[in-house]
């Protein structure tokens, strides 16, 4: 990315729907739309993973047609670059940028399931320590019926015949750190179940707080998305239930913090798995709930990050309605399956999901509160469908700077939003939100002509086709620089 024109500071919204609050509003309900103020950034091919197209029958696959679904790019203070491909591959880059196996993560685990978006080998993070310890984290799905192995939680009301996946955080130790293919063992520290018909919003995203220093209460504390294991619109008989959320006695919904390191070592307090609660969780002193708990009440909030001031954002996806950013802190509750957005969400009266009930006007603008914590940015799906990663900008581009750049999965859209808006929108008032722009995106042709684009025309130019989705993730590189990735074409820019 390159920097086009610096941008002008826009102030804190205060949006309110005139509606009554009787009626439900089933489509947008944001009328305002994010438009483009002349921030422009230049985007470039760096690296294409291999094709992994044909790897596994077309019905065992979410995306047949796609070249690589390369979800997560991971930088090593050594300068080593890696990045997987969801088919069941850890990819190391080289200098020249050419990718080579480091694990391959899919013969580990034959039983691993890869026919949904959030589905195969989805997540890993390196331990800050890596260089010595030779510690990482992944993230994959199986299927349940007939799996061999028993979960460490299986959502309430509901028993091992009920279980249709599983969900399994991984330790891996590589006996040499600075190798550049893996050897070494492995430890197995969560598995949980999904009971309903799909493998819908799995537990996806495992993190450290980047910015957390050695001796730091967070440093080498591991963080899980908080997701409603498909309770919303995972079919079959179990989904669409409310029941499973808003409780703290469950990680359905939940962002997890643990201390990944066994009991057997820390002499500490064994949490589901085989790790340990980190007694500076707010629940954990709470004798009714998990102490694993950090923060709950999410849809799917699939991505994680921090920004230099230890302010952390989550990027969780709505259902039929509002797409959200929210600053999260231990022990506050997000809301869902009762909000959507600063909205009510219709499950809550018996209605359906894809209904939202304005709140109620005092509460809307703080006068009453009601115990949840509220987005400090929303867009509905006339703008996107999914929220994609999200991470506060300070690196080499003026324009960027103390903005949080994010985006949209499905349509591919790039947004950006200034931070110190977004921290004074944490308020504890629903109403407040910042404002949220749009990025053009460029490319420079052979004469070095100025050719703007969206993600979606690099996506479908890449693949000779018109694909229905962008598939945009984003990640940051070690020295605080960006890169857009594509699920679909395998590319990171």
């Amino acid at each position: 990315m390159r920097r086009r024109m610096p941008l002008v500071a826009i102030p804190l919204l205060a949006i309110w729907i005139a509606s009554a609050a009787d009626d439900p509003i089933t489509s947008n309900p944001i009328p305002e739309p994010i438009v483009k103020h002349g921030l422009a950034v230049q985007v470039k091919d760096l690296v294409r993973l291999p094709d992994t197209r044909g790897l596994r029958p077309s019905d065992k696959d979410v995306s047949p047609a796609g070249w690589a679904r390369v979800s997560y790019v991971r930088d090593l203070p050594d300068g080593r670059r890696f990045a997987n491909d969801s088919r069941g591959f850890l990819y190391l880059i080289d200098s020249n940028n050419q990718p080579h196996v480091y694990a391959d993560v899919a013969a580990t685990f034959p039983l691993a399931v890869y026919n949904r978006l959030e589905s195969g080998f989805i997540g890993f993070i390196f331990h800050p320590e890596f260089a010595t310890n030779g510690l990482f984290y992944t993230v994959h799905a199986e299927i349940g019926p007939g799996n061999p192995k028993t979960p460490d939680f299986i959502p309430f009301g509901y028993g091992i015949k009920d279980v249709t996946y599983h969900n399994i955080i991984t330790e891996w130790h590589a006996t040499n750190p600075a190798a550049n293919t893996f050897a070494g063992t492995r430890r197995e520290i969560l598995r949980e179940a999904h009971v309903v018909a799909n493998l819908t919003h799995p537990m996806g995203a495992v993190e450290f707080n980047p910015f957390a220093k050695p001796g730091d209460a967070d440093y080498g504390l591991l963080y899980t998305s908080g997701s409603d294991h498909g309770f919303s619109n995972g079919g079959g008989p179990n989904a669409s239930n409310p029941a499973q959320t808003q409780r703290i006695d469950s990680i359905i919904g939940a962002i997890l913090r643990i201390d990944p390191r066994s009991p057997s070592v820390t002499h500490g307090r064994k949490g589901l798995g085989d790790y340990t609660i980190p007694m500076a969780n707010k629940f954990a002193s709470n004798p009714s709930a998990l102490g694993e708990i950090y923060a709950y009440g999410f849809r799917n909030a699939h991505r994680l990050s921090w920004d230099i001031d230890g302010t952390m954002f989550a990027s969780d996806i709505g259902m039929d309605n509002i797409e959200e950013i929210n600053i999260v802190r231990n022990g506050e509750n997000y809301g869902w399956m009762k909000r959507e957005g600063y909205f009510e969400n219709g499950r809550v009266r018996g209605g359906a999901l894809n209904q939202l009930y304005p709140l109620p006007l005092e509460v809307l603008d703080g006068r009453a509160k009601d115990g949840f914590t509220y987005p400090v940015l929303v867009y509905d799906h006339d703008e996107g469908r999914s929220v994609s990663d999200g991470f506060a900008y300070h690196g080499r581009i003026a324009a960027l700077n103390g903005k949080f750049v994010f985006g949209d999965i499905q349509s591919g859209r790039v947004f950006a939003s200034d931070l110190a808006a977004m921290k004074k929108a944490d308020d504890g008032i629903p109403r407040t939100v910042a404002p949220i722009e749009e990025i053009q995106l460029y490319v420079r042709d052979a004469s070095g002509k100025r050719v703007d684009v969206s993600f979606q025309e690099l996506v479908n130019k890449t693949m000779d086709t018109k694909l229905p989705r962008a598939d945009l993730h984003i990640s940051r590189t070690r020295d605080g620089e960006l890169l857009l990735t594509s699920r679909q074409a395998g590319w990171h820019d």
